[in-house]
């Protein structure tokens, strides 16, 4: 009886199409595994619908597109591999933390609460949508300019250009929102459980020049980690921005995921065997939060 292929969820963050993760689909579903890439609630089909139609994702909070996500991973039936990025990375840490999730890959997560640090550069990237309140509630796109300045400021003007008008649509300002007051508001949806026991492994990847999730903010969620009885390690490509999942070096960093899966019992060959046999994989003895 052949085993069954492992699904990986792909979860985008703000200002890209659930599109941006197509060519880590075809790399994943290369390799074994079972590749998906809902989109947020409310988002359309397509980037070009998606900016037509900004009102469909508005006002849309971390909370609800955590449990949209929770709905597509329980109606899979078994817990998949989860990865995201920004929002996404903070999307699946709290999917993972939900004990919904094999494991996750989080690369350059949004803040989540206990996360201290406020580079100042974040701050004037994020200015354009927290500078006005009544953002709240709208769905905001970024201009060419912006985009550049903030999310693919480590590839040329003309790379950034070109990923802006494949990619780019308007978001929810909310979750920035959400996150910007986190350490605020106990009670906020940016909050994430580092210590369920029965989490799976957890990968934070963090891009040393970026501009709207800064390195120091993807450390310090990994420091977040520093007790909890889980793996949770921590890789960082020191000169790579926030665009690091689709520009042109995305390989690399998808690579990179595809090897650490493979060294915590995640590959497609270790998963369908764990599912054939009716085990867990096996626990790895690799370095945890410190």
């Amino acid at each position: 009886m052949a085993a069954t292929r492992p699904t990986v969820v792909f979860v985008h963050g703000l200002w890209m199409h659930a599109d941006s993760w197509k060519p880590w689909m075809e790399l994943f579903r290369a390799v074994g595994y079972e590749p998906l890439n809902p989109g947020w609630p409310g988002e359309p089909g397509t980037a070009a619908e998606a900016r037509a139609h900004p009102e469909r994702v508005a006002n849309r909070g971390i909370a609800e597109v955590t449990e949209h996500y929770a709905q597509v991973i329980r109606s899979l039936g078994t817990k998949p591999i989860v990865i995201g990025h920004s929002f996404g990375g903070l999307i699946v840490q709290k999917l993972l933390g939900m004990g919904l999730a094999a494991g996750s890959v989080a690369i350059d997560p949004a803040q989540m609460r206990g996360v201290l640090p406020l580079p100042l550069v974040q701050l004037r990237n994020a200015l354009p949508v927290l500078g006005n309140p009544l953002n709240y509630k709208r769905a905001v796109a970024l201009t060419p300019d912006q985009f550049h300045r903030g999310f693919a400021s480590t590839v040329s003007r003309e790379e950034s250009d070109a990923l802006h008008a494949k990619h780019m649509i308007p978001s929810p300002a909310r979750p920035l929102f959400e996150a910007a007051l986190a350490n605020l508001n106990p009670g906020t949806a940016a909050r994430v459980d580092v210590n369920n026991p029965s989490r799976g492994p957890l990968l934070i990847i963090g891009g040393g020049r970026d501009d709207t999730v800064p390195e120091v903010i993807s450390r310090a969620a990994h420091k977040l980690y520093r007790n909890a009885p889980t793996v949770n390690d921590y890789k960082v490509f020191p000169d790579r921005g926030h665009s690091l999942v689709i520009d042109h070096g995305w390989k690399e960093v998808a690579e990179t995921a595809l090897e650490w899966l493979s060294n915590h019992g995640l590959s497609p060959s270790a998963m369908g065997d764990a599912a054939f046999m009716g085990t867990k994989p096996a626990p790895t003895t690799e370095p945890r939060a410190h």
